[in-house]
């Protein structure tokens, strides 16, 4: 075993190269101002107080949580049903379906923003409608994906016996499926929420700049204003929210396990 963990020293190498260093940079950035050298760093709070003194900002923070949030919930009220029909279909069709859901993700993301671009650019909706339009169309099959998996693992031998204990179908779904399927749920909700709040491609190119996210707000900063310092503040505070936001999912995601247990 200790000759095969020697196998993951390029993996540690690349991790502390491509992350660790990087969130420190951000870390440096966040707590200084700009200096007249490269070895100049004054560190200060001015960048987090600006956020906040400012009304602007923490009101395209709140859009971006309301925008995250209601694409979560979208996502499990279309995504739930449809990772349903496909646990109850046959073996062949589930794997059809499945395949249905990911043939679209064969496809990058940036290529299919602009196919809904084209679509959309002849219809009369709000800014806002379209970016919910390519969130969930992006992020959708996350969410069937994984409430689907957690389906599928469900013993069947567990609906037999809440049948035959007198259960209807809606008291089954309720007492049975339902809980045994809050993981894959859950897993959705992370892995739709965290990218959907800190998107910037697709409200730039749905919203047409009319629809600003706290991603664009992080792209301007770094790109058009030059400002790091302060674009690598929101980005940490976008840090601390997206890791209250992971700890609260696996809080949600261990009470059933630990009631199951009980």
């Amino acid at each position: 075993m200790k000759s095969f963990s020697k196998m993951a020293y390029p993996y540690i190498v690349w991790m502390v190269i491509m992350i660790v260093v990087p969130m420190l940079m951000i870390v440096l950035y966040a707590f200084t101002v700009k200096g007249n050298g490269l070895l100049t760093f004054q560190f200060t709070f001015d960048n987090f107080i600006r956020f906040f003194s400012d009304s602007v900002f923490p009101s395209v923070l709140w859009r971006s949580l309301k925008m995250a949030f209601f694409t979560t919930l979208i996502c499990i009220a279309i995504g739930y049903p449809c990772a349903y029909v496909m646990a109850k279909s046959k073996p062949n069709n589930q794997a059809l379906m499945v395949l249905l859901i990911t043939l679209p993700m064969w496809i990058n993301m940036l290529v299919r923003t602009y196919a809904w671009r084209g679509i959309l650019s002849h219809m009369g909706m709000s800014a806002e409608m379209k970016v919910y339009i390519g969130m969930v169309y992006n992020f959708l099959p996350f969410m069937i994906l994984q409430i689907y998996t957690s389906l599928s693992k469900i013993d069947p031998a567990l609906i037999v016996a809440a049948n035959d204990l007198g259960a209807n179908d809606a008291q089954t779904f309720r007492k049975v499926i339902l809980p045994l399927s809050l993981s894959g749920v859950v897993s959705g909700i992370t892995l739709v929420f965290l990218p959907a709040v800190s998107s910037f491609f697709i409200p730039k190119l749905l919203g047409g700049g009319q629809y600003v996210l706290i991603g664009n707000l992080i792209e301007d900063y770094f790109i058009s204003t030059g400002d790091w310092n302060f674009g690598s503040a929101i980005s940490l505070i976008m840090a601390v929210i997206i890791l209250i936001s992971m700890y609260v999912t696996r809080k949600l995601d261990k009470e059933p396990k630990e009631a199951e247990d009980d």
